[in-house]
């Protein structure tokens, strides 16, 4: 035979498949000429060199005059300049501390924290976080433009990858407030592949905020109430809007309220504003019973007073119409603020159905109408669910307090509120009145704290502040 048969052990059958394996495209890996790298790193360097003037002008400005100096009256006279410009240095500090902090402070701190903080630590935190893009085998991050410290928080102006939208920031902001060491992390968009990444330094609403001064001359329209994170007054505005406030039990909804009441006073004595409020627990405005026009702490008194606020505010709304456009507090059509506090308990609990219609009714026909005639509602809630409160959307200002979960960021604030930063779930229990509010028309949240209103300071403020309502005060429902 011409051929041998193969032992059996060798045999292969011929209908045995073969698996089939993909083809798999690489790119060629080429060994790069040491020229080319020696000039990419001369390249790298003389960009650096360009660009350090536009950087830090004052440090390279200041390095090239010792220079010159040194090569011009030698070493001894470098030593004097430095030496005077240290005692003028220590001059400016011990006088003027806050020019001094605003102008070299703050910029030294900035150029360190550029270089320590953030440009060393860039490209791993990027990657982790999952914010580095990858094109044929080529990695592009967003490029720092720029780095500013105010006394309280970095400011990290980036430069985005192009095909890459804030939202993907926004996305990872717990990540990057990790890799960077810092409480929290907030964007704002500036512009197309223009944002600033906000990283606070340390929590600068920590400690109690005491109640605040009584101011001479309320503005209705900007009621000092506490703090924001920078430390610029936190101003509340009630004229020409409404407010809703949610927060869960002890999270310091009474804080906010007391806090715009008190800021109101001087308003409530000479009768341009009046307060009607509405008090289910009987345990957080009765203390103020003398500062209200109106007061409520049953389910059917409450809503007899938010019918009469609603017949009040259209027998106004029909004396304007035609006449006038915008409402001016005056004693005789006074700035109206109706406070509700728990509204939960009329239009989701109380057990009467007639009664929870008739007051959501109510409620929708004030903050739909009234703020253009004087009248205002802020609610305060404890569970923002639509089934308990579907009136979320007629309140244009909305402050979240320390919330239970997560999802109610966005049902309280809007969409999109928590992956700016706005964690108000996350804020501790023991810092009561801190919060995160969201103005109409602004997409930011914004974290602030109001001011503590202690019973003593009640007690202050009703025996030293009369109302102009007083001596024909209304109670609705319960003893005067």
């Amino acid at each position: 035979m011409w051929w041998s048969p193969r032992p059996a052990a060798q045999q292969v059958s011929v209908t045995t498949p073969v698996p089939a394996q993909a083809f798999r495209f690489a790119t060629p890996v080429l060994p790069t000429p040491v020229a080319l790298i020696v000039a990419r790193w001369l390249a790298r360097a003389l960009v650096l060199v360009v660009g350090l003037p536009f950087r830090f002008p004052v440090a390279t400005v200041a390095a090239v005059a010792s220079l010159l100096v040194w090569h011009v009256f030698g070493w001894v006279a470098v030593a004097v300049v430095w030496s005077l410009i240290d005692v003028g240095l220590l001059v400016w500090w011990r006088r003027w501390p806050s020019s001094f902090r605003h102008w070299v402070g703050l910029r030294m701190l900035a150029a360190w924290r550029w270089w320590w903080v953030y440009a060393r630590q860039w490209q791993p935190v990027l990657v982790v976080a999952g914010l580095a893009e990858t094109y044929q085998e080529r990695q592009y991050l967003p490029r720092i433009r720029r780095v500013t410290c105010s006394a309280w928080a970095d400011r990290v102006r980036v430069r985005l990858v192009a095909g890459t939208t804030p939202a993907d920031f926004e996305n990872r902001v717990a990540e990057l407030a990790h890799g960077f060491g810092a409480p929290s992390c907030r964007v704002t968009v500036l512009g197309p592949r223009d944002v600033v990444l906000e990283f606070p330094r340390w929590d600068t609403l920590a400690e109690p905020i005491a109640a605040l001064d009584v101011p001479a001359v309320p503005d209705l329209g900007a009621l000092p109430v506490g703090l924001q994170e920078d430390g610029t007054p936190w101003r509340l505005r009630l004229h020409g809007t409404h407010v809703l406030v949610v927060g869960v039990t002890g999270a310091g909804k009474g804080s906010v309220i007391w806090s715009a009441i008190r800021a109101m006073l001087p308003a409530l004595e000479d009768g341009t504003a009046q307060v009607w409020a509405v008090d289910p627990k009987r345990m957080e405005l009765s203390y103020g019973r003398s500062l209200f026009a109106r007061y409520a702490d049953t389910g059917e008194a409450a809503v007899a007073l938010l019918e009469e606020a609603v017949a009040e505010m259209q027998d106004r709304a029909e004396r304007y119409a035609g006449r006038r456009r915008s409402h001016t507090p005056t004693t005789g059509d006074p700035f109206t603020v109706v406070v509700l506090d728990e509204v939960a308990f009329l239009t989701a609990y109380h057990p009467d159905r007639d009664v929870r219609r008739r007051a959501e009714n109510a409620i929708a026909t004030l903050t739909s109408q009234g703020r253009s005639v004087g009248f205002c509602v802020l609610a305060a809630l404890q569970d923002p669910r639509k089934e308990v409160m579907n009136l979320r959307n007629l309140f244009p200002d909305k402050i979240a307090l320390r919330l239970d979960e997560a999802s109610q960021v966005d049902m309280v604030l809007g969409e999109g509120a928590r992956d700016r930063g706005a964690n108000a779930h996350l804020i501790d229990p023991m810092l009561p009145g801190v919060a995160f509010v969201r103005l109409e028309g602004s997409p930011m949240p914004v974290r602030v704290r109001a001011a503590y209103v202690s019973d003593d300071d009640i007690d202050t403020m009703t025996a030293d502040h009369t109302s102009a309502a007083t001596v024909e005060l209304h109670v609705v429902g319960g003893a005067a």
